[in-house]
């Protein structure tokens, strides 16, 4: 099974060894691929749970996070370091105004959604503190209270679709800021069909972040040097 996204490639292979515990069944081979490649669907008969356990297993490439998304492990870019400003500006505001007991993180942290069998690591996220205190790697999506991701061209199919639809169900508030076109996307109210209101403002205007936070987000510190149109690396 190759799992791959941006420019890193997982390939997982069967491996009969003694035990029947999951690393004696399957190895991890990392690839680094100078092409972008497509990701490969997983065993036929892997369950989402034996899915979460061997993209808990990988041992990724420094900068690179492995997620469960669409039936597949998908491996893609951390962060870009120009976008380390804004991702800073952003978790101040957010953090102070995000509810008692819950703490603000850009900890690459993997959050589940069995029911979707889905498993995100979001750029920026605040959940209730004691979701941390289980034993394990991921958490529980049911925990947060607000995500944000940081899309581009490359990620855009991912964050507009398939990360909007599952946390709009569950996650009260979702940021998504499009750093090529610099805008911000508020979406709020989530529903057992999707969020059911949003609203977007180009960056250097203020846009109301709804309750549990209620603030009004200030995002003149967004705008980003560099051009980020047709950028074919894995996440921004």
């Amino acid at each position: 099974m190759s799992v791959a996204e941006g420019r890193a490639a997982f390939t997982v292979r069967r491996y009969r060894g003694a035990g029947d515990t999951l690393c004696n069944r399957w190895r991890i081979v990392v690839t680094v691929m100078t092409e972008r490649p497509q990701a490969m669907d997983t065993p036929p008969n892997g369950s989402f749970e034996d899915m979460l356990r061997i993209a808990e297993g990988l041992d990724t490439p420094a900068g690179y996070k492995a997620e469960l998304i669409r039936g597949k492990i998908i491996v893609s870019r951390w962060s870009k370091l120009r976008y380390l400003r804004p991702m800073r500006r952003l978790r101040q505001q957010v953090e102070a105004h995000a509810p008692a007991g819950h703490v603000t993180e850009t900890s690459p942290i993997l959050f589940t959604f069995p029911p979707f069998e889905r498993g995100y690591g979001p750029d920026l996220f605040v959940a209730d503190e004691s979701a941390f205190d289980a034993e394990g790697r991921h958490a529980d999506g049911a925990a947060l209270s607000l995500v944000a991701e940081l899309t581009s061209d490359s990620t855009k199919d991912v964050d507009w679709i398939d990360k909007m639809e599952t946390y709009g169900r569950i996650v009260p508030v979702y940021l998504l800021l499009d750093m090529g076109i610099g805008e911000i996307n508020v979406l709020w109210d989530p529903s057992p069909k999707g969020y059911r209101s949003r609203t977007n403002v180009p960056f250097g205007r203020p846009v109301r972040i709804p309750a549990p936070f209620d603030f009004e987000l200030d995002t003149t510190g967004f705008l980003s040097t560099g051009a980020d149109a047709g950028d074919e690396a894995g996440h921004p």
